[in-house]
């Protein structure tokens, strides 16, 4: 069937008839239908669709963007039964259907009443039907067809990702790949040229290109040096209808860093430098800086000093500050403008991060000398000596001489020196020094016991500059003097027992001298002779302390205690605080003559204990099988633990000599016990040890005797 706009395919069938219009050109085409499928003769296009009852429906093709002042026309639909007399009524449903697009329900023209955009819905599905107009019943089933935007080149290709910020490392070689810029057409990629981009570098060149067709943005030239140029600004072009006359196009710029490679080695400015240092300058101070240049940047510029070479090499040490790339130069023995007036060193600096590629262009390190001119310095006073220690004797008269201090300019002017004692104002002065010789001497007379040692301080001073100061210590030792008598070492009060024998030691006496040892101990002990001498009593001087013993025995008892209203059998006297009103015995005299025999007793401390005495050789058979060490830790666990005892200690004593001592217990305290007398004859049989008791005791039996 033949399709124009008025005519039909057949009389049977419903003739579906379109106009297509492209860029403002109306095309007419003709249909042939088969059972299936309607085929453009012209065109050769196979549009294959589901067979309808009666209609044949294509694709109707609408121009996007249209602009004119008339709504374009889309199609026409068009059925047999239509005789012309206005009884068929055709109706339009479906996407945009009376309001985009309208249709004359008796001509079944379509007409497009908005301008479309391709961009935003590339087509639309509407349904087509032929009713009677009279009895509103169909006269061909609904038809669905679809009416499908034209596109036209009206998008210009757009770099969605632009501007770029890249960078690529300097010195590469031509041709490296620095990114691939991409452009985007939303125009239609599958009809004509609209969407095809081909991309041009606008700006940029000679030093980058770009691939036409997939936007690779290469470097053009060899060796680009980021020290000679770092900043680049290219300008990429991507133009649609693949490059031709009247497509559009779009542009974005690539900002390109070249990146620093480590090329260009270290250089000092100048080959020869001079640095000043004053000779006070103190060890371990920094006094100077240094610095090599270095093209690159970052940790390519990174480098190390050192001293190669130089006749400072020991005086002084260079190191590196890692901010700014110095070197520091610092001092490392002191400095003296008299013995030495000058320095040379030789610096390096040397990269640390090298990259062997670039090996060729060079060692990448460079060296210069440094002359160090030592400055003179007005110093203070050297004293000869970091310390003095002097002696002067106690009581020494006002203006006895100490010592000397020395101190002398080290100068080469040698200026001549004063010297003072630097006093608080609070302290007391006991010393003057001379001004100008130096020599200290006393302003009081000393007292050792009083203040033994002495810490002056004195300074010098240059006479042409006296705030130039030095100070020094001096310590002063007191010596002693024999001049302090001996002084008993405390009063004594000594009681004696009416019924003590003759003989009998009752008190030792000791002394004590403020003297250091040499004029003190050893002392001799005598009565004194202006008072009446008590016959009772005699004194034996033992050179160290005295020992009191009584040497006759009273022929009338007379008692201790005169006193009318003392009622009290015994008297006896403790050195301790009491225990109250419970401590109402005197010591365990047991303990102390037979120790083994009271380990065995175990009594209340409130109930007397019947105590039987031992004979004195059972004492000493049984004191050889004891450890005293370990009795007496025995005898303090049990004073420890024993809840009976009273709230205080005690004193006990156990007086023998120990298991290893051939003579057993030198104790007198059995023969106390009876009326005979002591024989000490004994005690020279007990060798060398003994030998001054043995002498002590033997002339106390002399004397009574006597």
């Amino acid at each position: 069937m033949k399709i124009t706009s008025t005519s039909c395919i057949c009389p049977v069938l419903v003739c579906l008839c379109f106009v297509q219009r492209c860029y403002g050109t109306a095309h007419h085409s003709s249909i042939k239908v088969t059972r299936n499928q309607t085929k453009h003769i012209e065109g050769e296009t196979e549009v294959h669709h589901r067979p309808k009852r009666g209609w044949v429906w294509n694709q109707f093709f609408v121009l996007e963007e249209h602009m004119g002042p008339d709504p374009q026309y889309v199609g026409k639909l068009h059925s047999n039964s239509d005789k012309g007399d206005g009884s068929v009524k055709y109706i339009l449903t479906g996407e945009g259907a009376g309001t985009i697009f309208i249709i004359d329900d008796t001509t079944g023209d379509i007409h497009s009443t908005k301008s479309l955009d391709r961009e935003q819905k590339t087509h639309y599905v509407l349904h087509a039907q032929a009713i009677d107009r009279r009895t509103n019943k169909p006269l061909e089933p609904e038809s669905e067809f679809i009416i499908k935007v034209q596109d036209i080149n009206d998008n210009a290709p757009k770099f969605t990702d632009g501007p770029y910020i890249v960078t690529v490392p300097e010195m590469s070689d031509m041709g490296t790949s620095v990114l691939q810029v991409t452009a985007t057409d939303a125009d239609d990629p599958t009809y004509g040229n609209s969407a095809r981009v081909v991309y041009s570098i606008l700006q940029g060149q000679p030093y980058f290109s770009v691939d036409p067709k997939t936007g690779v943005i290469r470097t053009a030239l060899h060796n680009m040096d980021r020290e000679a140029r770092e900043h680049y600004s290219v300008v990429i072009q991507a133009k649609d209808m693949a490059g031709q006359v009247g497509g559009l196009s779009g542009s974005t710029t690539v900002n390109i860093t070249l990146t620093d490679v480590n090329d260009n080695p270290p250089r000092f400015p100048q080959k020869h430098y001079q640095l000043y240092v004053p000779e006070s300058a103190q060890v371990g101070s920094a006094v100077g800086k240094i610095k090599a240049n270095d093209a690159d940047t970052g940790s390519n510029a990174d480098m190390t000093y050192s001293i190669i070479n130089g006749d400072g090499l020991g005086i002084f040490s260079i190191s590196t500050d890692k901010e700014t790339r110095e070197g520091i130069l610092s001092l490392t023995k002191p400095l003296n403008y008299e013995k030495k007036k000058s320095y040379t060193l030789n610096i390096e600096g040397a990269n640390t991060h090298l990259d062997f590629r670039f090996s060729h262009l060079g060692p990448f390190k460079d060296a210069t000398m440094l002359k160090i001119i030592v400055g003179d310095v007005d110093e203070p006073p050297l004293f000869s000596m970091p310390s003095y220690i002097m002696e002067v004797y106690e009581n020494a008269k006002i203006g006895t001489v100490v010592g000397t201090v020395l101190a002398q300019d080290p100068d080469s002017a040698n200026s001549l020196v004063r010297y003072f004692i630097d006093y608080n104002a609070e302290e007391d002065r006991f010393f003057y020094i001379d001004a100008h010789t130096g020599i200290i001497k006393t302003t009081k007379v000393l007292d050792r016991e009083e203040t033994p040692w002495y810490n002056i301080t004195v300074a010098a001073s240059e006479i042409d500059n006296p705030g130039l100061l030095s100070h020094v210590t001096v310590g002063i030792r007191v010596l002693d003097v024999n001049d302090n008598p001996p002084e008993l070492a405390r009063e004594y009060d000594i009681v004696v027992c009416e019924h003590s024998k003759p003989g009998q030691v009752i008190h030792t006496i000791s002394a004590t001298d403020k003297d250091d040892f040499a004029n003190g101990p050893r002392f001799n002990f005598f009565l004194d002779e202006h008072l009446s001498i008590n016959p009772n009593f005699t004194l034996k001087d033992n050179e160290a302390i005295v020992v009191l013993f009584i040497t006759l025995r009273r022929s009338k008892k007379e008692p201790l205690i005169i006193s009318e209203e003392d009622v009290r059998e015994n008297v006896v006297t403790y050195d301790d605080e009491g225990g109250g009103e419970e401590d109402t015995e005197a010591f365990d005299i047991t303990a102390l003559r037979n120790p083994s025999a009271a380990e065995e007793l175990k009594y209340r401390r409130d109930i007397r204990p019947d105590v039987t005495l031992t004979p004195r050789h059972q004492i000493l058979s049984t004191l050889e099988s004891i450890d005293v060490q370990e009795f007496i830790k025995q005898r303090l666990a049990e004073a420890d633990l024993d809840p009976s005892v009273p709230p205080y200690d005690s004193l006990q004593t156990y007086a023998y000599e120990g298991q290893r001592s051939e003579a057993g217990s030198i104790s007198s305290l059995d023969s106390a016990t009876t009326q005979s007398d002591q024989d000490y004859h004994y005690l020279g049989d007990w060798g060398p040890e003994f030998k001054k008791l043995a002498e002590l005791y033997g002339e106390i039996e002399s004397e009574r005797t006597t």
